[in-house]
């Protein structure tokens, strides 16, 4: 019942932006944490960055100043707005959300298909 569906991947040169949309559906009842993470070929998932519902964020070190976390909170969308794009910043971008389906369970987190975003030099 609850979707997360991710867009906005693509290809750009080094030094574009891509901004990545994530936008959850369903049946979601509430919805605390949001956010993106990242998986290359051959490495481990790993936040990119995350917001809550009040609008606090958390970037991984190496995006920080070049990529920018915002969400809305009406419409169940979070947006990850990516500049500078580097190389390494290549790998498939997931989105995640850590919601609840109903009152009387607890948070579970949620994850979308993944959008390929690479970055050729």
């Amino acid at each position: 019942q609850v979707q997360l569906v991710e867009s906005g991947g693509g290809l750009v040169q080094a030094g574009g932006s891509l901004r990545l949309s994530c936008v959850a559906s369903g049946s979601i009842f509430s919805i605390n944490t949001m956010g993106w993470y990242r998986q290359a070929p051959g490495k481990r998932r790993e936040l990119v960055a995350e917001v809550t519902s009040r609008g606090d964020t958390n970037y991984a070190d190496s995006v920080k100043g070049r990529f920018t976390i915002s969400r809305d909170n009406a419409k169940n969308t979070v947006l990850l707005q990516m500049n500078s794009l580097k190389p390494e910043d290549t790998a498939v971008y997931y989105c995640n959300a850590d919601l609840r389906v109903s009152p009387f369970r607890g948070y579970t987190a949620y994850w979308g298909q993944g959008t390929q975003v690479t970055v050729s030099s």
